[in-house]
């Protein structure tokens, strides 16, 4: 039965895994993946007679996927009067329902078995047979507790003990210290600030993945130990777990978390306790880390519940324990157990969490009790150091195109090592081929070669993995009409929003204004009000105009911070005046024609760094958000629409001045 929950909790992060599969085939996969639950769950056979009476077979078999998610929907609710066909919006929806309702039989499944094999378990024993057995036990014991079996399988542990795989060449490349780590300076120094004291804070690390937020967090523990103001003592722990693995019974039975009390007769206390009925608490991670670091990875990702009962615990400084088993004037409690449940187990310790999600999306109870910390995105010159640096530790030399295509397809120092782990494999296959007398031998199982990684080889490793180029869309020297590049930002990744537009001539009044749906309702908002400032600013009405405006790609804008962008689209659209393509503006517009602040800036500088964007336009009131450590690109903060026409369309024209093509 926990194979099921793991196939279950497989299911449902199956995202990860799917991401070079189209969609349909994703779906039809989770389908697949949860009638092979539910044939685990009642049995082959008893799921077609099942399908059977509930008039379901036939959907069962279908090979459409409406059908067969009717199917499921039929014999998870047990319901053959359900007859309608999801639509294709409804599916994924419908799937997390039918997903959760699986979960829950299965959990009731699993505690109905539980309690019904202690039950007959506990009914056929008899007290007296059982001390009949301990009695019996004892007097063995006195021979010892090993017998030849016993004694195998401690050699052959023993042998396995000894047997250990190489490193891994992510490990090799692994930064051992805070100085190897690259790009992250700003959020180093800011965690330091806040560990390595003698007050150290509760903090929560934000940005994009792979970029170093765990490894980090690692060597600020052991930078903190080494410095003689710091609480942590030489021996402090750094306990990691991710949040999205940590599963709780709200009813205590288990916590791996907090920890939870081992009740004597349904919850498998020791034996010698269980025969007394005293109930055994069991301490979670929280005490494990008491004196050190507990590092919860993806801690949006936490029950609500949980993360209420961890504030608790962060604020009391230890775990109390409760069971109605327990009787404070037995004196056969142990000590120990009498200690916990009337003082309670320490769990004084510093919480570091990290997460890719917004802030926004954080418990504020939790954010307000932990300090902050955020991670930049790597810039493509952080990805060649990341490369070059893991290079030398495998022992290899680079041609001097590899960084720069590396950096290409990722972001992540994570992605990158692995990128350039996957050729050195390739290249390790090559370089033994035509050389063999260079590999392990006998003496030295170990030995590698050292040799020259091509182009060609991590181009090869690049295409084996099916990547695409993270950076879609580039600056360049040119200069185009009706094209306009915008800023956005999704999980602390800033990228280039291309937005494009084209103006026809209508007959007066009779002209259409059409805008891609797909884009979102603030982006449609945007597109109207800058048909108002347009008129505002250049005395054209829209309405004398067939006017298209384009987000490519389709992609959604949550917010009004493409106002700006699209503003100026159709500006150059409606007077045919070219724009430079080395420019990119982020901002709202008013229909007075101000300029208003947005979100994100700080993520969307760095995504036009990334795009060789030499100069970005955003909001004055936004001038606060800009790194003042920045180099490469300029800033240019303005309050007014017209503020922008001189630097994006690289020369001075009349607004109200219509074109020959206009006119």
């Amino acid at each position: 039965m926990k194979g099921l929950f793991r196939r279950l909790e497989g299911s449902r992060h199956m995202r990860t895994e799917r991401r070079i599969l189209s969609e349909e085939e994703q779906l039809r996969r989770q389908v697949a993946a949860l009638f092979a639950l539910l044939a685990n769950l009642y049995g082959s056979d008893r799921l077609v007679l099942k399908a059977g009476k509930l008039d379901a077979l036939h959907l069962m078999r279908s090979t459409r996927l409406p059908d067969r998610i009717l199917a499921l929907e039929r014999i998870v609710y047990e319901d053959p009067t359900i007859d309608g066909l999801p639509s294709r919006e409804e599916i994924p929806a419908l799937l997390e329902e039918i997903e959760d309702e699986i979960a829950d039989l299965l959990a009731r499944r699993t505690v109905e078995d539980k309690i019904e094999k202690k039950i007959a378990e506990k009914m056929q024993e008899r007290h007296e047979e059982y001390i009949k057995e301990l009695k019996n036990q004892v007097l063995r014991e006195e021979g010892g507790p090993d017998n030849p079996q016993t004694l195998k399988k401690y050699a052959e542990l023993e042998k396995l003990s000894q047997r250990h795989l190489s490193r891994s060449a992510v490990e090799i490349m692994r930064p051992s210290s805070l100085a190897e780590v690259v790009g992250q300076e700003r959020a180093i120094r800011a965690l330091l600030a806040k560990i390595a004291t003698p007050y150290p804070q509760h903090v929560i690390l934000y940005g994009p993945p792979g970029v170093g937020k765990t490894t980090v967090a690692r060597l600020v523990l052991e930078e903190a130990k080494r410095r003689p103001y710091t609480p942590f003592s030489p021996e402090a722990k750094f306990v990691e777990v991710d949040g999205a693995t940590l599963r709780w019974d709200p009813r205590e039975v288990t916590n791996p978390l907090l920890g939870s009390v081992h009740d004597p007769i349904y919850q498998g206390a020791r034996r010698d306790l269980a025969e007394s009925g005293i109930p055994e608490p069991k301490p979670g991670l929280v005490t494990e880390a008491h004196g050190g670091v507990l590092f919860i990875d993806e801690i949006g990702e936490m029950d609500p519940l949980l993360q209420n009962k961890l504030l608790k615990v962060l604020e009391d400084k230890k775990v109390t324990f409760d069971s109605a088993y327990y009787d404070p004037s037995d004196p056969n409690i142990p000590k120990y157990i009498r200690k916990l449940f009337e003082e309670g187990a320490p769990a004084d310790f510093v919480l570091i969490g990290a997460t890719t999600r917004d802030p926004s999306e954080l418990s504020p109870a939790l954010r307000s009790r932990c300090a902050e910390v955020f991670f930049d995105p790597l810039l493509p010159t952080d990805i060649h150091q990341i490369v070059k640096a893991a290079a030398q530790k495998l022992g290899i030399t680079l041609d001097p195109e590899v960084p720069e295509l590396i950096s290409e397809y990722t972001i992540e120092g994570r992605k990158a090592v692995n990128i350039l782990a996957d050729a050195y494999g390739l290249a390790l296959q090559r370089v033994l081929q035509e050389r063999p007398e260079e590999g392990p031998t006998e003496q030295d199982p170990d030995r590698r070669p050292a040799f020259h990684l091509t182009k060609q080889e991590v181009l090869e490793a690049i295409q084996m993995s099916r990547m695409v180029p993270y950076v879609t869309v580039k600056a360049s020297d040119a200069l185009e009409i009706g094209r306009v590049l915008g800023l956005g930002v999704s999980g602390f990744v800033g990228s280039i929003v291309e937005i494009e537009a084209v103006a026809f001539r209508a007959k007066r009044g009779r002209g259409h204004l059409r805008f891609n749906e797909a884009a979102g309702n603030m982006a449609r908002d945007s597109v109207f009000n800058a048909a108002a400032v347009v008129r505002l600013l250049t005395g054209e009405d829209l309405s004398d105009y067939d006017v298209h405006v384009n987000v490519v790609g389709g992609g959604l804008i949550d917010g009004p911070s493409a106002g700006l962008a699209i503003l100026m689209a159709i500006i150059s659209a409606i007077r045919q005046q070219p724009v430079r393509q080395d420019v990119a503006l982020t901002g709202e517009v008013s229909i007075q024609g101000k300029v208003k602040p947005v979100g994100g800036v700080y993520e969307k500088i760095f995504g036009a760094k990334q795009a060789g964007v030499r100069k970005v336009i955003i909001p004055r009131e936004n001038a606060s958000d800009v790194p003042p450590s920045l180099r490469g690109i300029e800033v240019v903060p303005v309050d007014q629409v017209e503020e922008v026409v001189p630097h994006l369309f690289g020369v001075a024209f009349d607004l109200r001045q219509r074109s020959r093509e206009a006119s």
